[in-house]
Protein backbone atom coordinates (compact mmCIF):
# COMPACT_ATOMS: atom_id res chain seq x y z
CA UNK A 1 0.00 0.00 0.00
CA UNK A 2 1.08 3.59 -0.57
CA UNK A 3 0.18 6.38 1.84
CA UNK A 4 0.43 9.91 0.43
CA UNK A 5 0.84 12.65 3.02
CA UNK A 6 2.34 12.41 6.50
CA UNK A 7 0.10 14.67 8.52
CA UNK A 8 -1.98 13.27 11.39
CA UNK A 9 -4.17 11.11 9.15
CA UNK A 10 -1.26 9.69 7.14
CA UNK A 11 0.60 8.73 10.31
CA UNK A 12 -2.47 7.01 11.78
CA UNK A 13 -3.27 4.96 8.68
CA UNK A 14 0.38 3.98 8.14
CA UNK A 15 0.59 2.66 11.69
CA UNK A 16 -2.72 0.81 11.35
CA UNK A 17 -1.67 -0.91 8.15
CA UNK A 18 1.80 -1.81 9.45
CA UNK A 19 0.36 -3.28 12.64
CA UNK A 20 -1.56 -5.69 10.43
CA UNK A 21 1.52 -6.75 8.54
CA UNK A 22 0.81 -4.72 5.39
CA UNK A 23 3.89 -3.39 3.60
CA UNK A 24 3.56 0.41 3.35
CA UNK A 25 5.40 3.03 1.34
CA UNK A 26 4.59 6.40 3.00
CA UNK A 27 5.72 9.69 1.50
CA UNK A 28 5.23 13.43 1.71
CA UNK A 29 6.25 16.10 -0.79
CA UNK A 30 7.34 18.40 2.05
CA UNK A 31 10.55 18.04 4.03
CA UNK A 32 9.80 20.17 7.07
CA UNK A 33 10.71 19.39 10.69
CA UNK A 34 7.11 18.31 11.29
CA UNK A 35 7.13 15.91 8.35
CA UNK A 36 10.49 14.46 9.40
CA UNK A 37 9.16 13.95 12.91
CA UNK A 38 6.12 12.15 11.47
CA UNK A 39 8.41 9.97 9.35
CA UNK A 40 10.37 8.94 12.42
CA UNK A 41 7.11 8.15 14.23
CA UNK A 42 6.02 5.59 11.61
CA UNK A 43 9.37 3.95 10.86
CA UNK A 44 9.51 0.28 11.67
CA UNK A 45 8.82 -3.17 10.25
CA UNK A 46 6.78 -3.14 7.03
CA UNK A 47 7.21 0.65 6.53
CA UNK A 48 9.37 2.57 4.07
CA UNK A 49 9.24 6.37 4.41
CA UNK A 50 10.29 9.21 2.11
CA UNK A 51 10.24 12.96 2.81
CA UNK A 52 10.55 15.75 0.26
CA UNK A 53 9.40 13.72 -2.76
CA UNK A 54 7.24 10.82 -3.95
CA UNK A 55 8.68 7.80 -5.75
CA UNK A 56 6.15 7.52 -8.56
CA UNK A 57 7.39 4.07 -9.63
CA UNK A 58 6.77 2.69 -6.13
CA UNK A 59 3.35 4.29 -6.04
CA UNK A 60 2.42 2.75 -9.40
CA UNK A 61 3.34 -0.70 -8.04
CA UNK A 62 1.21 -0.34 -4.90
CA UNK A 63 -1.96 -2.35 -4.37
CA UNK A 64 -3.88 0.88 -3.61
CA UNK A 65 -3.23 4.44 -2.41
CA UNK A 66 -4.48 6.04 0.79
CA UNK A 67 -4.45 9.84 0.51
CA UNK A 68 -4.40 12.40 3.32
CA UNK A 69 -7.07 15.14 3.14
CA UNK A 70 -4.51 17.91 2.61
CA UNK A 71 -3.13 16.42 -0.62
CA UNK A 72 -4.82 18.06 -3.64
CA UNK A 73 -6.34 15.77 -6.28
CA UNK A 74 -3.97 17.26 -8.88
CA UNK A 75 -0.83 16.13 -7.02
CA UNK A 76 1.55 14.20 -9.33
CA UNK A 77 1.58 11.23 -6.95
CA UNK A 78 -2.20 10.83 -7.27
CA UNK A 79 -2.14 11.42 -11.01
CA UNK A 80 0.42 8.61 -11.32
CA UNK A 81 -1.73 6.31 -9.19
CA UNK A 82 -4.86 6.94 -11.22
CA UNK A 83 -2.99 6.57 -14.51
CA UNK A 84 -1.85 3.15 -13.28
CA UNK A 85 -5.46 2.18 -12.56
CA UNK A 86 -5.02 2.14 -8.78
CA UNK A 87 -7.84 2.81 -6.35
CA UNK A 88 -7.23 6.09 -4.47
CA UNK A 89 -9.01 6.14 -1.13
CA UNK A 90 -9.36 8.49 1.82
CA UNK A 91 -8.43 7.12 5.22
CA UNK A 92 -12.09 7.67 6.06
CA UNK A 93 -13.13 5.05 3.51
CA UNK A 94 -10.73 2.44 4.85
CA UNK A 95 -11.66 3.22 8.47
CA UNK A 96 -15.40 3.01 7.89
CA UNK A 97 -15.04 -0.51 6.53
CA UNK A 98 -12.68 -1.47 9.36
CA UNK A 99 -15.31 -0.29 11.87
CA UNK A 100 -18.05 -2.55 10.46
CA UNK A 101 -20.63 -3.44 11.70
CA UNK A 102 -20.70 -0.06 13.47
CA UNK A 103 -23.44 2.23 12.12
CA UNK A 104 -22.14 5.48 10.66
CA UNK A 105 -23.48 8.97 11.28
CA UNK A 106 -21.63 11.21 8.80
CA UNK A 107 -21.68 14.99 9.23
CA UNK A 108 -20.57 17.38 6.51
CA UNK A 109 -21.22 20.97 5.38
CA UNK A 110 -19.24 24.18 5.22
CA UNK A 111 -19.57 25.24 8.86
CA UNK A 112 -20.78 23.70 12.09
CA UNK A 113 -19.50 20.21 11.26
CA UNK A 114 -17.25 19.77 14.29
CA UNK A 115 -19.69 21.06 16.90
CA UNK A 116 -22.57 19.06 15.41
CA UNK A 117 -20.42 15.92 15.30
CA UNK A 118 -19.33 16.38 18.91
CA UNK A 119 -22.90 17.08 19.99
CA UNK A 120 -24.22 13.89 18.39
CA UNK A 121 -21.47 11.86 20.03
CA UNK A 122 -22.26 13.49 23.38
CA UNK A 123 -26.00 12.79 23.05
CA UNK A 124 -25.50 9.13 22.18
CA UNK A 125 -22.93 8.63 24.95
CA UNK A 126 -25.29 10.26 27.46
CA UNK A 127 -27.94 7.71 26.42
CA UNK A 128 -25.52 4.89 27.17
CA UNK A 129 -24.81 4.02 23.55
CA UNK A 130 -21.42 2.62 22.55
CA UNK A 131 -20.07 5.42 20.33
CA UNK A 132 -16.81 6.78 18.91
CA UNK A 133 -16.25 10.20 17.35
CA UNK A 134 -13.61 10.81 14.69
CA UNK A 135 -12.72 11.98 11.22
CA UNK A 136 -12.06 15.60 10.37
CA UNK A 137 -12.90 16.60 13.95
CA UNK A 138 -9.35 15.77 15.01
CA UNK A 139 -9.03 12.05 15.73
CA UNK A 140 -8.44 10.00 12.57
CA UNK A 141 -11.28 7.52 12.30
CA UNK A 142 -8.87 4.63 11.75
CA UNK A 143 -7.71 5.04 15.38
CA UNK A 144 -11.25 4.10 16.47
CA UNK A 145 -11.31 0.84 14.51
CA UNK A 146 -10.33 -1.34 17.45
CA UNK A 147 -13.09 -0.04 19.74
CA UNK A 148 -15.98 -2.12 18.26
CA UNK A 149 -18.64 0.57 18.84
CA UNK A 150 -22.32 0.41 17.98
CA UNK A 151 -22.17 3.89 16.43
CA UNK A 152 -19.41 5.95 14.80
CA UNK A 153 -20.04 9.68 14.44
CA UNK A 154 -17.82 11.02 11.65
CA UNK A 155 -17.02 14.55 10.55
CA UNK A 156 -16.25 14.41 6.83
CA UNK A 157 -14.67 17.22 4.84
CA UNK A 158 -15.24 17.62 1.11
CA UNK A 159 -11.68 16.37 0.56
CA UNK A 160 -12.41 13.15 2.44
CA UNK A 161 -15.74 12.59 0.69
CA UNK A 162 -13.99 12.94 -2.68
CA UNK A 163 -12.15 9.65 -2.13
CA UNK A 164 -14.61 7.65 -0.03
CA UNK A 165 -16.65 5.64 -2.55
CA UNK A 166 -17.53 2.90 -0.04
CA UNK A 167 -18.82 5.22 2.71
CA UNK A 168 -22.42 4.30 3.62
CA UNK A 169 -23.99 6.54 6.28
CA UNK A 170 -26.96 5.20 8.17
CA UNK A 171 -27.61 8.84 9.06
CA UNK A 172 -26.15 11.73 7.07
CA UNK A 173 -26.16 15.35 8.22
CA UNK A 174 -25.62 18.36 5.93
CA UNK A 175 -25.23 21.49 8.08
CA UNK A 176 -25.05 24.28 5.46
CA UNK A 177 -23.27 25.32 2.27
CA UNK A 178 -21.21 28.40 1.42
CA UNK A 179 -18.18 29.06 -0.80
CA UNK A 180 -14.98 27.68 0.71
CA UNK A 181 -11.63 26.19 -0.28
CA UNK A 182 -11.43 28.31 -3.41
CA UNK A 183 -7.66 27.88 -3.14
CA UNK A 184 -8.23 24.20 -4.01
CA UNK A 185 -11.40 24.03 -6.11
CA UNK A 186 -11.78 25.64 -9.52
CA UNK A 187 -15.35 26.72 -8.71
CA UNK A 188 -17.99 26.69 -5.99
CA UNK A 189 -19.88 24.10 -8.04
CA UNK A 190 -16.89 21.75 -7.91
CA UNK A 191 -16.72 22.14 -4.12
CA UNK A 192 -20.47 21.46 -3.76
CA UNK A 193 -20.13 18.41 -6.01
CA UNK A 194 -17.76 16.83 -3.49
CA UNK A 195 -20.22 17.62 -0.68
CA UNK A 196 -22.96 15.90 -2.67
CA UNK A 197 -20.95 12.68 -2.48
CA UNK A 198 -22.42 12.32 1.02
CA UNK A 199 -25.48 10.90 -0.82
CA UNK A 200 -23.52 8.69 -3.23
CA UNK A 201 -24.63 5.41 -1.59
CA UNK A 202 -28.11 6.54 -0.52
CA UNK A 203 -30.78 3.88 -0.13
CA UNK A 204 -34.32 3.64 1.18
CA UNK A 205 -32.83 2.84 4.59
CA UNK A 206 -30.85 6.10 4.76
CA UNK A 207 -31.76 9.01 7.05
CA UNK A 208 -30.85 12.54 5.92
CA UNK A 209 -30.81 15.42 8.39
CA UNK A 210 -30.93 18.68 6.45
CA UNK A 211 -30.92 22.44 7.02
CA UNK A 212 -34.30 23.76 5.87
CA UNK A 213 -33.03 27.36 5.99
CA UNK A 214 -30.38 26.75 3.33
CA UNK A 215 -31.77 26.36 -0.19
CA UNK A 216 -28.44 25.03 -1.46
CA UNK A 217 -28.66 22.13 1.01
CA UNK A 218 -32.08 21.13 -0.30
CA UNK A 219 -30.89 21.37 -3.87
CA UNK A 220 -27.84 19.23 -3.18
CA UNK A 221 -29.93 16.50 -1.55
CA UNK A 222 -32.47 16.51 -4.37
CA UNK A 223 -33.18 12.98 -5.63
CA UNK A 224 -31.29 11.14 -2.88
CA UNK A 225 -33.12 8.03 -1.70
CA UNK A 226 -34.09 7.73 1.95
CA UNK A 227 -36.01 9.51 4.70
CA UNK A 228 -35.50 13.22 5.36
CA UNK A 229 -35.72 15.29 8.52
CA UNK A 230 -35.17 19.05 8.55
CA UNK A 231 -34.39 21.72 11.12
CA UNK A 232 -34.99 25.46 11.01
CA UNK A 233 -34.35 28.64 12.96
CA UNK A 234 -37.01 30.47 10.94
CA UNK A 235 -40.10 28.29 10.68
CA UNK A 236 -41.73 25.09 11.91
CA UNK A 237 -39.79 21.98 10.84
CA UNK A 238 -39.06 18.52 12.25
CA UNK A 239 -36.82 20.33 14.72
CA UNK A 240 -37.05 24.10 15.16
CA UNK A 241 -36.51 27.05 17.46
CA UNK A 242 -39.89 28.13 18.80
CA UNK A 243 -39.06 31.75 19.54
CA UNK A 244 -42.47 32.40 21.06
CA UNK A 245 -41.72 29.95 23.88
CA UNK A 246 -37.92 30.23 23.63
CA UNK A 247 -37.55 26.47 23.38
CA UNK A 248 -35.67 24.18 21.01
CA UNK A 249 -38.40 21.84 19.78
CA UNK A 250 -38.38 18.34 18.29
CA UNK A 251 -41.73 17.46 16.73
CA UNK A 252 -44.33 18.31 19.38
CA UNK A 253 -41.81 18.06 22.24
CA UNK A 254 -39.97 21.02 23.76
CA UNK A 255 -36.37 19.85 24.26
CA UNK A 256 -34.71 22.65 26.21
CA UNK A 257 -35.10 26.43 26.72
CA UNK A 258 -32.59 28.39 24.63
CA UNK A 259 -31.08 29.99 27.74
CA UNK A 260 -30.11 26.54 29.06
CA UNK A 261 -28.12 25.64 25.93
CA UNK A 262 -24.53 26.46 26.99
CA UNK A 263 -23.32 27.68 23.57
CA UNK A 264 -22.94 31.15 22.06
CA UNK A 265 -24.73 32.21 18.89
CA UNK A 266 -27.79 31.28 16.86
CA UNK A 267 -25.63 29.03 14.70
CA UNK A 268 -25.16 26.77 17.71
CA UNK A 269 -28.93 26.52 18.09
CA UNK A 270 -28.90 25.17 14.53
CA UNK A 271 -26.11 22.74 15.41
CA UNK A 272 -28.07 21.52 18.45
CA UNK A 273 -31.24 21.00 16.39
CA UNK A 274 -29.31 19.03 13.76
CA UNK A 275 -27.72 16.88 16.47
CA UNK A 276 -31.11 16.30 18.12
CA UNK A 277 -32.59 15.06 14.85
CA UNK A 278 -29.65 12.71 14.27
CA UNK A 279 -29.92 11.35 17.81
CA UNK A 280 -33.67 10.85 17.39
CA UNK A 281 -33.05 8.96 14.13
CA UNK A 282 -30.64 6.76 16.14
CA UNK A 283 -33.44 5.96 18.59
CA UNK A 284 -33.05 8.51 21.41
CA UNK A 285 -36.19 9.86 23.10
CA UNK A 286 -36.72 13.66 23.21
CA UNK A 287 -36.49 14.00 27.04
CA UNK A 288 -33.08 12.30 27.05
CA UNK A 289 -31.92 14.50 24.16
CA UNK A 290 -32.94 17.66 26.03
CA UNK A 291 -31.16 16.59 29.22
CA UNK A 292 -27.97 15.80 27.33
CA UNK A 293 -27.96 19.11 25.42
CA UNK A 294 -27.77 21.00 28.69
CA UNK A 295 -24.62 19.15 29.76
CA UNK A 296 -22.67 19.70 26.51
CA UNK A 297 -19.67 22.00 26.56
CA UNK A 298 -18.33 23.63 23.42
CA UNK A 299 -15.23 22.52 21.53
CA UNK A 300 -11.88 24.30 21.77
CA UNK A 301 -11.22 26.99 19.16
CA UNK A 302 -14.92 27.44 18.30
CA UNK A 303 -16.22 30.63 19.91
CA UNK A 304 -14.45 29.49 23.05
CA UNK A 305 -14.32 32.05 25.85
CA UNK A 306 -10.75 32.01 27.19
CA UNK A 307 -10.93 34.49 30.05
CA UNK A 308 -11.93 38.00 31.06
CA UNK A 309 -9.18 40.54 31.74
CA UNK A 310 -9.99 44.10 32.91
CA UNK A 311 -13.63 43.50 31.90
CA UNK A 312 -12.53 42.49 28.38
CA UNK A 313 -13.68 39.04 27.23
CA UNK A 314 -11.22 37.12 25.01
CA UNK A 315 -12.83 34.67 22.56
CA UNK A 316 -10.96 32.01 20.58
CA UNK A 317 -12.61 31.16 17.25
CA UNK A 318 -9.45 29.94 15.49
CA UNK A 319 -11.51 27.26 13.73
CA UNK A 320 -13.13 30.04 11.65
CA UNK A 321 -10.99 29.57 8.55
CA UNK A 322 -13.49 30.98 6.01
CA UNK A 323 -15.73 33.98 5.54
CA UNK A 324 -18.95 32.18 6.45
CA UNK A 325 -17.56 31.04 9.81
CA UNK A 326 -16.32 34.51 10.69
CA UNK A 327 -19.67 35.97 9.66
CA UNK A 328 -21.38 33.64 12.11
CA UNK A 329 -18.95 34.65 14.87
CA UNK A 330 -19.37 38.41 14.49
CA UNK A 331 -23.17 38.04 14.42
CA UNK A 332 -22.97 36.32 17.80
CA UNK A 333 -21.18 39.24 19.49
CA UNK A 334 -23.32 41.03 22.08
CA UNK A 335 -20.79 43.72 23.02
CA UNK A 336 -18.35 45.96 21.12
CA UNK A 337 -15.32 44.01 19.97
CA UNK A 338 -11.87 44.10 18.43
CA UNK A 339 -11.60 41.55 15.61
CA UNK A 340 -8.38 39.72 14.73
CA UNK A 341 -8.35 38.63 11.08
CA UNK A 342 -5.59 37.09 9.00
CA UNK A 343 -3.35 34.17 8.19
CA UNK A 344 -3.14 32.60 4.75
CA UNK A 345 -5.64 33.93 2.21
CA UNK A 346 -8.07 31.31 0.84
CA UNK A 347 -9.27 33.17 -2.25
CA UNK A 348 -12.48 34.95 -1.20
CA UNK A 349 -12.71 38.74 -0.71
CA UNK A 350 -13.35 40.04 2.81
CA UNK A 351 -15.90 42.66 1.71
CA UNK A 352 -18.95 40.52 2.71
CA UNK A 353 -17.98 41.16 6.33
CA UNK A 354 -18.32 44.93 5.91
CA UNK A 355 -22.05 45.32 6.69
CA UNK A 356 -21.71 43.01 9.69
CA UNK A 357 -18.94 45.09 11.27
CA UNK A 358 -20.39 48.57 11.06
CA UNK A 359 -21.44 49.98 14.41
CA UNK A 360 -20.14 47.15 16.65
CA UNK A 361 -16.55 46.45 15.64
CA UNK A 362 -14.23 48.87 17.44
CA UNK A 363 -11.21 47.94 15.33
CA UNK A 364 -9.72 45.23 13.14
CA UNK A 365 -6.23 43.89 13.69
CA UNK A 366 -5.06 42.21 10.48
CA UNK A 367 -2.01 39.97 10.64
CA UNK A 368 0.05 37.62 8.50
CA UNK A 369 0.07 37.03 4.75
CA UNK A 370 -3.53 38.13 4.27
CA UNK A 371 -3.18 41.43 6.16
CA UNK A 372 -2.80 43.67 3.07
CA UNK A 373 -5.89 42.10 1.47
CA UNK A 374 -7.93 42.52 4.67
CA UNK A 375 -6.89 46.17 4.83
CA UNK A 376 -7.79 46.69 1.17
CA UNK A 377 -11.27 45.20 1.59
CA UNK A 378 -12.23 46.48 5.04
CA UNK A 379 -10.06 49.52 5.69
CA UNK A 380 -12.89 51.92 4.85
CA UNK A 381 -15.30 50.22 7.26
CA UNK A 382 -13.38 49.98 10.54
CA UNK A 383 -10.34 51.39 12.22
CA UNK A 384 -7.57 49.15 10.85
CA UNK A 385 -4.24 48.06 12.34
CA UNK A 386 -1.97 45.86 10.24
CA UNK A 387 0.80 43.76 11.77
CA UNK A 388 2.94 40.79 10.77
CA UNK A 389 3.40 38.20 13.55
CA UNK A 390 0.40 36.69 15.30
CA UNK A 391 1.80 37.56 18.74
CA UNK A 392 1.90 41.22 17.74
CA UNK A 393 -1.75 41.02 16.67
CA UNK A 394 -2.76 39.88 20.16
CA UNK A 395 -0.74 42.68 21.79
CA UNK A 396 -2.32 45.26 19.47
CA UNK A 397 -5.83 43.96 20.18
CA UNK A 398 -5.14 44.24 23.91
CA UNK A 399 -4.07 47.86 23.43
CA UNK A 400 -7.17 48.76 21.42
CA UNK A 401 -9.87 47.04 23.50
CA UNK A 402 -11.78 48.97 26.17
CA UNK A 403 -13.51 47.72 29.33
CA UNK A 404 -16.80 46.14 28.34
CA UNK A 405 -15.42 44.98 24.96
CA UNK A 406 -14.58 41.56 23.59
CA UNK A 407 -11.53 40.56 21.59
CA UNK A 408 -12.54 38.01 18.96
CA UNK A 409 -10.01 35.88 17.12
CA UNK A 410 -12.00 34.72 14.09
CA UNK A 411 -9.41 34.80 11.31
CA UNK A 412 -11.42 33.96 8.12
CA UNK A 413 -8.13 32.49 6.83
CA UNK A 414 -6.11 29.32 6.94
CA UNK A 415 -3.40 29.16 9.58
CA UNK A 416 -0.57 27.86 7.45
CA UNK A 417 1.49 31.05 7.12
CA UNK A 418 2.56 30.90 10.79
CA UNK A 419 1.06 27.69 12.23
CA UNK A 420 0.67 24.03 11.33
CA UNK A 421 -3.12 24.13 11.79
CA UNK A 422 -5.94 26.07 13.40
CA UNK A 423 -5.48 24.13 16.68
CA UNK A 424 -1.91 25.34 17.00
CA UNK A 425 -3.03 28.90 16.27
CA UNK A 426 -5.79 28.65 18.88
CA UNK A 427 -3.40 27.20 21.46
CA UNK A 428 -0.99 30.08 20.83
CA UNK A 429 -3.86 32.54 21.33
CA UNK A 430 -4.77 30.89 24.62
CA UNK A 431 -1.17 31.07 25.88
CA UNK A 432 -0.85 34.73 24.93
CA UNK A 433 -4.18 35.65 26.53
CA UNK A 434 -3.45 33.74 29.72
CA UNK A 435 -0.16 35.66 30.00
CA UNK A 436 -1.92 39.07 29.95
Amino acid sequence: MAVIGLARTGVAVTRWLAERGVAVYASDAADTPGVREAARAVQGPHVSVQCGAHDLDRIRRAAAVIVSPGVPPSAPALAAARAAGLEVLAELDLAARALAPAKLIVVTGTNGKSTTTALIGHLLAAAGRSVVVGGNIGRPLIECAGDAPEWAVVEASSFQLHDAPHLIPVIGVLTNLAPDHQDRYASVEEYYADKRLLFRNASQNSWWVLNADDAAVGALAQGAAGRRRTWSLQTVADAWWDRSSGALTLGPAALVPRERLPLLGDHNVANALAAALAAAAAGMAPPAIGDALVSFRGLPHRLETIREVRNIVWINDSKATNMASTGVAVRSMTRPYVLILGGRHKGDPYTPLAPLLEGRCRAIVAYGEAAPLVERDLGAVCRMHTVGPFEQAVREADRLARPGDAVLLSPACASFDQFANYEERGAAFRRLVEAL
